[in-house]
């Protein structure tokens, strides 16, 4: 493999080095916490100009590399608090593409000028973001809505991009070490297909639906409602919310808020999109999470990215999350590993022991200090230092559970992610049996039994008659039998050569006792003709011995 020689591709490289170079050995490394957790409700700290400078130089680079920025954002675990508030700009503060563009691309995409489409249209942003912005509007009919418009030529310049970093991981894969280790191809992979399906605003309407049906339950959650007959792949129209971010609250407005109920509320749906729906919001940065303004529920905004688990993983999640939250360190290492694939150099008790020590070091930690989503984070760490290769969905179930420690801390201070889980695992529990028992799941069964009965007639008559008829035989695939008993054989020869020449030396020394006229080198000579052969037959089984040792 070597890297594109395209001229594009090559400036991108040179980009993507500077950038390293500039920041690589500044506060962003030597600042790096273990935990930084904004939640005291304090002044941010000043930001140092290093942090504006890369907030400036990812939002230079494009939107790729924005979202990098933003991912970097939501990860207190290893960003320094100062850095976390300069790129967490890049959510809602990249600069706005031009009205005429806006009109030009709502134009084409609705099928309708602006002006005839919408009562009015503000032509002033109310966010934009790396690969749209989002405009106020009112309908016709006089509904309020807001208006998600994407960048032009976005699509374009992401392709080119991701084409230039799945060249830089596939080379850092196949040349060296940490590359071998981490699988940097598998990560962009995984971003090429999660960017590629936010540019599809059509995907995002279709989730915004499933989710406001399978959340209905969850009476203090809003989900925006779509407006499918204004959407496209390239504009996206949905109910406005009237909010604010819960990281901007008043701390007057805090006061007013049930900030215990609100917090239990999000958790809980949640664990219910990724533990029984399938599929769940992935990205609740607190810069999608809004407080509506009576103040009484908690809007959930932006589903371009969201992740999909299967029921099987779904219980593995499951078993997981209970082990954590219980402090089970030995039942969290042996899930966790079931869920991986073991590498060449997987080291199984170094894998074992840090997981242990990981989740016993919450056993004793405070409320304020619980922290599931960056346990789950910190084991896939530990895997793929260690030689494990998880699934991608629990990379992204850790980075949305993080966000969700964040999210709930900030609506309730005190709010225990672990006491959460282990309060709903009855119900969660209860709703999977209950999902498993479906209409479709009822009617699967039932086909598979209706497909038994109709073949089990001619299936028994078969059998039957090879019975019958003394035809039955049973094959069994095992080791090679007649390697083992010749294998045997040498080893019963081996005892037996050995048990005579013993016998021959103890032979010897009794007779060594009983005089004789023939005597040899001084000693009686039928000892010692004895004893010389079992000299003689010892010397050959050792050679024997070490012969075929040497061949084997």
């Amino acid at each position: 493999m070597i890297l594109s020689l395209n001229p594009e591709h090559l400036k991108r490289y040179k980009q993507v080095i500077a950038l390293m170079i500039k920041h690589g050995h500044g506060d962003l490394v030597k600042s790096a916490p273990i935990v930084d957790d904004p939640l005291d409700f304090a002044p941010p700290p000043p930001v140092p100009p290093g942090a504006k400078e890369l907030a400036k130089d990812l939002e230079a680079l494009g939107p790729t590399f924005i979202k990098l920025g933003q991912l970097l954002s939501t990860r207190g675990d290893f960003v320094p608090l100062s850095y976390m508030e300069a790129l967490s700009m890049l959510q809602d503060d990249i600069q706005p593409f031009a009205f005429e563009k806006v009109e030009a691309i709502v134009n084409v995409e609705i099928g309708a000028r602006l002006s005839k489409a919408f009562r009015s249209f503000e032509p002033v942003p109310m966010a934009a973001a790396s690969l749209g912005q989002v405009h106020y509007a009112v309908l016709r009919s006089g509904q309020e809505v807001a208006v998600k418009i994407q960048r032009p030529d976005v699509r374009e310049q992401v392709a080119a991009d991701l084409e230039a970093i799945s060249e830089i991981a596939e080379f850092l894969d196949k040349h060296t070490e940490v590359g071998k280790r981490f699988e940097f191809t598998k990560i962009v992979n995984e971003l090429r297909k999660a960017m590629l399906r936010e540019l599809d605003y059509r995907l995002e309407a279709q989730t915004m639906r499933l989710m406001r049906e399978k959340l209905s339950e969850f009476h203090r959650l809003v989900i925006p409602a779509p407006v499918d007959d204004y959407s496209t792949g390239r504009v996206l129209t949905m109910e406005y919310i009237d909010g604010t971010k819960i990281t901007k609250l008043h701390p007057i407005v805090r006061l007013e808020v049930d900030g215990t109920a609100l917090a239990e509320e999000v958790f809980r749906s949640y664990l219910h999109q990724i533990l029984i729906v399938g599929v769940f919001h992935a990205d609740p940065h607190p810069g999608n999470v809004f407080l509506t303004a009576d103040n009484s529920k908690v809007a959930l905004l932006d589903f371009g990215m969201v992740a999909r688990i299967g029921p099987q993983m779904q219980d593995q999640l499951l078993k997981l999350l209970l082990a954590i939250s219980e402090g089970q360190s030995d039942r969290a290492a042996e899930v966790a590993q079931g869920m991986g694939v073991e590498k060449e150099h997987f080291d199984e008790i170094t894998f074992r022991r840090e997981i242990s020590e990981l989740v016993s070091q919450q056993q004793g930690a405070t409320v304020r200090e619980l922290q599931v989503g960056k346990i789950v984070m910190n084991v896939t760490q530990v895997a793929a230092r260690t030689g494990l290769s998880l699934p991608e969905e629990l990379t992204m179930l850790g980075k949305t559970l993080l966000n969700l420690d964040l999210v709930g801390r900030t609506l309730d201070p005190h709010f225990d992610p672990n006491e959460s889980i282990r309060r709903n695992a009855s119900q969660l529990m209860e709703a999977k049996t209950l999902k498993s028992l479906s209409l479709g799941n009822l009617l699967n069964s039932l086909l598979d039994a209706k497909e038994l009965i109709e073949k089990l007639p001619s299936r028994l008559n078969q059998f039957l008659e090879v019975v019958a008829g003394n035809k039955l035989k049973i094959h069994l695939d095992t080791i090679d039998e007649k390697v083992v008993m010749t294998g045997l054989q040498k080893v019963a020869n081996r005892i037996t050569l050995g048990l005579i020449l013993a016998s021959l030396i103890v032979g010897a020394s009794m007779l060594m006792r009983v005089e004789t006229s023939f005597r040899l080198f001084g000693y009686p000579g039928f000892a010692m003709l004895l004893f010389l052969l079992a000299c003689g037959g010892g010397i050959s089984l050792a050679w024997q011995i070490m012969k075929g040792d040497m061949k084997s």
